[in-house]
């Protein structure tokens, strides 16, 4: 097995292990919800958003490692290192906005 495909196959656990954690998660913040609902808490919609947005950020985080391990066995080109440039811009974008909505606040400002 050559160097590229070994590379090229981690590449492709970590994005398998991104979307697991996307589904695993999703189905426990759902879970978590309907149990919430049950028991009539007050504060249900507001804590599945938040286990649903800390799920996502941290699948987003495994997606793009990688994109970034694939992009390495890969061979550079101009092309390759554009589509990963858009595909990282993009997906970062998605959990900066993300984290922005979970938290209420810009990253950079104190927590109150």
């Amino acid at each position: 097995m050559a160097f590229d495909d070994v590379i090229e196959d981690i590449g492709m656990g970590v994005d398998a292990a991104g979307v697991a954690i996307i589904v695993v998660g999703a189905a426990i913040a759902c879970g978590a919800a309907v149990v919430r609902l049950v028991h009539r808490h007050s504060d249900t919609y507001r804590r599945f958003r938040e286990e649903l947005g800390r799920t996502i950020l941290l699948g987003l985080e495994l997606l793009v490692a990688g994109d970034i391990i694939r992009t390495v066995a890969a061979e550079l080109t101009l092309t390759s290192v554009a589509v990963l440039g858009a595909i990282v811009v993009i997906r970062s974008f998605l959990s900066f906005s993300l984290d922005i909505e979970l938290t209420g606040r810009w990253p950079w400002q104190k927590r109150m």
